[in-house]
């Protein structure tokens, strides 16, 4: 047999390094670094440039962040009256301004600093006279061999851990570097053949400089050069390329992951071939009254072309609210159903089931298809059909994937709304048959990192254009003083035999502290400014008979406005309603107001809506000005993905997302697209 691969000295524990003890290993321990290697891949958070081109005393601006070096001229501890609050402070002088910086309530501190020493000091200048900085991060400059490594150049600061100081850490970060920087690996070599193969302690800083940020500049770059870079950067701009090149192995990492998880899928999996044969979908399309526009029939054509393969699909369909993915997701349970096989479509709410099954019963009765509903409160047929030979369309929610539900021949699984279901509820609905086919769809449209990550194991279908004949929809940000004018707005509206939606963020509990308000709070207050429109109220508490009887009313127009919670962000078509009043905006995140905003604009007539801000501040006008500006989803998802990050954006549900160290979900498309395309070519 051959010999095993010998360990990579960059596994070895950090207890192995000179200098570094069992109490080392303990705060090491809470910065979650165990390996020489962890200890190499602790990121910076900022850097300071402690060159002789750096900031003077008598150059710093108020409230701007900067690094100053001076010798401290005078110090100590002023105590106020009765002696329970202290001020310590010393005075630092570079020959062209001085400095106070102070520190409230530390008068230990007064131990720490002398006068003659010499001080680095990083914060924020508070005033001009005296020129003040109040608990600023300070470094004493100490004489040594090791001098040059934390002054005269660009050196970095490290997120520490009680019992770590920024300049042990930095020491040690160094001496790893001298005698390890040299046996740092690729990860993968074969994916990236074009990167240098210079010394990691290179000088020559003309090659490692951002200049024209590219993906050919950070192939360049060899993985030991990046890492060095990342800790000790020639020139600030090589700080980012080195993090660029880090976070590429990241992507790469993924990429080979989700690979291997679809060549395994691949490799065992036989599904049945169920493209059909246009036997049903032929009346179907005729009786719509509608043509399928061109983005609706290139996806039709993408989903049979996978359902013809004798592998499972694994789609995504993206398409914007009111895009038409329903009728695409009928199409495509009919191209199973002609094939003989029956269809599962989970929903994540059972206002949404039940708008399906009402939609879906419409189209597929006249062509004798039985559907059927499943979900916690409701169920049309008994649960167990494993002795039914005849192939019919399931539609439930969560309900579906319970161990009671049995399905006999199941060709295809259809999830709505896939963000709102984790990775283990789809898996768990896919095991209901032998390698079912998969279309999950999406009126939330996804930024495209995270379409190359996150949903990296699925082809991606875009429905890029809405049916024509739909009404324009206008959006508009007010605060609370402009409330009556608003309500004046919608009565305007009903008054026309229009219908309208209210949205608050609550159920109930009121919170005066913070403006927030709760639908069973306002009804009352809300049922007088409509009236003598009628007001019903959605929310979830309701029981399922609840929801759908209000439901029914206002579909019907015998509720003029609907007071709802954010329950009807999805599964609420109904035509007429042509105004959306949505309270405590500044609390929903952009894509969550695009959603609940697409249950107006549904028909033929012009659409409002109003995003009211209980506080209105420059960052929630600046949000929420992303939706007066457009109604393109694509568009808002890209904006939320940057104001919130993937982190929120993505939620609990997608508990499989990548965990990034270097990467950045919110800035990085070129490297995650550079990384899919290596994989692919490889």
């Amino acid at each position: 047999m051959p010999d095993a691969p010998a360990p990579s000295p960059l596994a070895r524990p950090v207890a192995a390094l000179r200098g570094v003890g069992p109490r080392h290993v303990e705060f090491f321990a809470k910065l979650g670094i165990a390996t020489i290697e962890d200890l190499l891949l602790h990121q910076p958070r900022r850097y300071e440039d402690r060159r002789a081109t750096g900031c003077t005393i008598a150059q710093l601006k108020l409230n701007e962040p900067a690094t100053v070096l001076g010798k401290i001229v005078a110090q100590g501890v002023n105590k106020f009256a009765k002696g329970t609050k202290s001020v310590f402070e010393f005075i630092l002088d570079d020959g062209t301004a001085r400095l106070h910086c102070r520190w409230w309530n530390l008068p230990w501190l007064e131990d720490k600093f002398r006068v003659g020493d010499e001080v680095f000091v990083y914060g924020r200048l508070l005033s001009l006279k005296p020129r003040t900085i109040d608990h600023p991060e300070t470094e004493v400059v100490e004489a040594g061999d090791e001098a040059s490594v934390h002054l005269h150049r660009i050196v970095p600061v490290y997120p520490l851990t009680e019992g770590l100081s920024q300049r042990w850490l930095r020491g040690l970060v160094w001496r790893t570097l001298e005698e390890y920087g040299g046996q740092i690996p690729e990860r993968h070599p074969r994916l990236v053949p074009t990167a240098s193969r210079r010394r990691p302690d290179t000088s020559d800083a003309t090659e490692r400089r951002l200049e024209a940020a590219g993906t050919d500049t950070v192939l360049s770059l060899s993985r030991a050069v990046a890492i060095r870079s990342l800790h000790f950067p020639v020139e600030l701009p090589d700080r980012e390329l080195a993090r660029q090149r880090l976070a590429l192995d990241e992507f790469l990492d993924l990429q080979l992951a989700v690979r291997a998880r679809r060549e395994k899928l691949l490799a065992n999996a036989r599904s049945q071939p169920c493209k059909g044969d246009n036997h049903l979908i032929r009346p179907f399309l005729a009786q719509l009254g509608f043509a399928l526009t061109e983005s609706q029939t290139t996806v039709l054509r993408e989903i049979r072309a996978d359902l013809a393969r004798g592998t499972p699909m694994r789609r995504l369909l993206q398409g914007d609210v009111g895009a038409g993915k329903t009728v695409v997701a009928a199409c495509t349970a009919l191209m199973a159903l002609e094939s003989g096989h029956s269809v599962a479509l989970m929903a994540p709410t059972e206002i949404l089931a039940e708008q399906h099954h009402r939609n879906f019963s419409k189209w597929l009765d006249p062509l004798g298809i039985t559907v059927q509903l499943r979900t916690g409160s409701r169920k049309t047929a008994p649960i167990s059909h494993s002795l039914s030979p005849i192939p019919s369309l399931f539609i439930g929610t969560h309900a579906l994937v319970e161990d009671t539900f049995t399905v006999e021949r199941l060709g295809l699984v259809i999830i709505d709304e896939q963000h709102k279901f984790g990775v283990a509820q789809r898996e768990r609905l896919l095991r209901k048959g032998h390698y079912p086919h998969l279309l999950v769809m999406t009126a939330t449209p996804i930024p495209r990192t995270l379409g190359l990550t996150v949903y990296g194991d699925l082809d991606v279908s875009v429905i890029a254009h809405l049916p024509p004949g739909r009404g324009a929809i206008k959006t508009f940000v007010r605060g609370p003083e402009k409330l009556p004018k608003v309500w004046a707005f919608v009565r305007e509206r009903l008054g026309e035999g229009r219908q309208a939606y209210v949205v608050y963020p609550r159920v109930e509990d009121t919170d005066l502290k913070t403006g927030t308000k709760a639908v069973m709070a306002e009804f009352d207050k809300l049922a007088k400014e409509l009236a003598p429109h009628r007001v019903a109220l959605l929310h979830g508490r309701l029981s399922a008979e609840e929801k759908e009887s209000v439901m029914a009313d206002f579909r019907a127009n015998r509720v003029q406005a609907l007071l709802a919670t954010s329950v009807i962000e999805v599964g609420v078509d109904v035509a007429n309603a042509t105004v959306m009043v949505i309270e405590n905006a500044e609390q929903f995140g952009l894509a969550q107001l695009h959603q609940l905003r697409g249950r107006i604009g549904r028909g033929a007539h012009d659409s409002w809506c109003v995003l009211v801000a209980a506080k209105l501040t420059d960052d929630a006008r600046d949000r929420l000005k992303v939706l007066e500006e457009t109604t393109d989803g694509f568009a808002i998802a890209e904006a939320d993905l940057r104001l919130r990050g993937p982190g929120e954006l993505l939620g609990q549900a997608q508990s499989g997302a990548q965990q990034f160290r270097f990467a950045d979900l919110t800035r990085d498309l070129e490297l995650a697209k550079l990384a899919r395309g290596l994989v692919q070519r490889a």
